[in-house]
């Protein structure tokens, strides 16, 4: 289950499914009908069920939960993955530790507000931890900020990942092929120095301590631009305080482009788990500057927080940031390609989905011997039949990399049919 159904936690789901297909399972992603995130499960090989709910908490959370339950009955799930805190919260209250739970937050809840709302949301995820066999953290760092709130839980950590076969380094033809083919940058002078910002302009990505920061950009390199990929509640706001040299480009299905065009990525997040875009960014060979919040310092390869690593919230600090590496180009270069190098060596989505599989492994009781069956070489799993008629997969024969990766977890189980919730 996932809520938001946009971003991020969308582009997790959808790799995750990618993942739970090849490895024999039987997926479904139970989410917003309205959303990126359920055509493109659906393509990744999921059953997706709606599962209308607001982005934020508020009075209809009991109808949802309620929804979630009924949801829950009707496919009898062997597991359950709880994405991001809104599914956290009505698939921990409709299951109650009924079935294997895993929760994966993506970024705490309580980080995203202030005050009483902060202060609620904070002692739900203390009280909800025991609903949870497990809490995936996609960072050290968001794991430390769980302790150190007080959240007891059996945790995990899963680094994020990237499609590195997706997001692939590219030199200066690529950037100017890039440039040349986006319409927002066709009125932008080619040798123009460009930073792009890839994220939904919201409060949490800090868009508006970025437009704070350009002016002084610009001071330094009159000549540069600023990109904002994306949309959000908070365009308007943003439109209203952005200087000179700033594109607002809207939302983008496919980033790769905006990324080969950029000279440097930045995301002043006030607030994260472990983003995305900083690390597609390093793939395709950009350096990013990113605050130093949960999971920023881990992300970037060892060497690189003196020039891309600055403090959340604080324009000045970012703006010298830019300017360091907008006016020093075979610097920007270096940086971008010991960072496409360690993104292959670390935050490859293959590991990433191998650890989360290797998890379930742990979790999920070992299927009857009977179920065992040999495996047609022209299929690459196949469906057997438990007792009373449902439909179990059969894991691979040969080795797959996710047995081996939960083995490796330390459980020699098989995964049966799940449900990405």
């Amino acid at each position: 289950m996932a809520q938001p159904a946009d971003g991020g936690v969308a582009r997790v789901v959808v790799d995750l499914v990618r993942a739970q297909r090849r490895a024999g399972l039987r997926p479904v992603v139970a989410c917003p009908p309205d959303g990126p995130l359920a055509p493109a499960a659906a393509a990744a090989g999921a059953r997706v069920l709606p599962w209308p709910a607001a982005r934020d908490v508020g009075p209809r959370v009991l109808p949802e939960a309620l929804r979630a339950a009924r949801l829950v009955r009707a496919v009898r799930p062997d597991l359950v993955h709880l994405h991001s805190a809104k599914a956290g919260l009505a698939g921990r209250l409709a299951v109650r530790g009924r079935v294997p739970t895993v929760f994966q937050p993506h970024a705490w809840s309580f980080e995203a507000a202030d005050g009483l709302t902060g202060s609620l949301a904070l002692r739900w995820e203390r009280f909800a931890a025991r609903w949870a066999d497990r809490v995936i953290c996609v960072s050290e760092a968001e794991r430390r900020r769980g302790l150190r709130h007080g959240v007891a839980a059996r945790w995990s950590v899963v680094p994020n990942g990237v499609d590195t076969a997706r997001f692939r380094p590219g030199g200066r033809a690529a950037r100017r092929a890039a440039r040349a083919a986006l319409p927002a940058l066709r009125a932008v002078p080619a040798g123009a120095p460009l930073a792009v910002c890839v994220g939904r302009l919201c409060r949490q990505k800090g868009q508006d301590v970025l437009l704070r920061a350009w002016p002084e950009v610009v001071r330094a390199l009159p000549g540069a631009r600023l990109a904002l990929v994306g949309d959000g509640p908070d365009e308007a706001d943003l439109r209203r305080i952005a200087p000179e040299g700033v594109l607002f480009a809207g939302a983008c299905a496919d980033t790769a482009p905006w990324y080969a065009a950029a000279d440097v990525v930045v995301l002043p997040s006030r607030w994260e788990g472990m983003a995305l875009a900083p690390l597609e960014a390093m793939a395709c060979g950009r350096p990013a500057v990113v605050t130093d919040v949960a999971g920023a310092a881990e992300s970037l390869p060892a060497g690189h927080a003196a020039d891309c690593l600055v403090p959340p919230a604080e324009p000045l600090p970012l703006a010298r940031a830019l300017t360091a590496l907008l006016s020093d180009p075979s610097r920007g270069a270096s940086l971008g390609r010991a960072a496409a190098r360690h993104v292959r060596a670390a935050h490859d989505v293959r590991v990433t989905a191998h650890g989360v599989l290797g998890l379930y492994g742990e979790l999920l009781p070992p299927l009857p011997e009977r179920l065992h069956q040999p495996e047609p070489a022209s299929s690459a799993s196949l469906a057997a039949r438990a007792p009373g008629g449902a439909a179990r997969p059969v894991p691979p024969a040969g080795g797959s990399p996710f047995r081996d990766a939960r083995r490796g977890a330390g459980a020699g189980t098989d995964f049966r049919e799940g449900i990405a919730r």
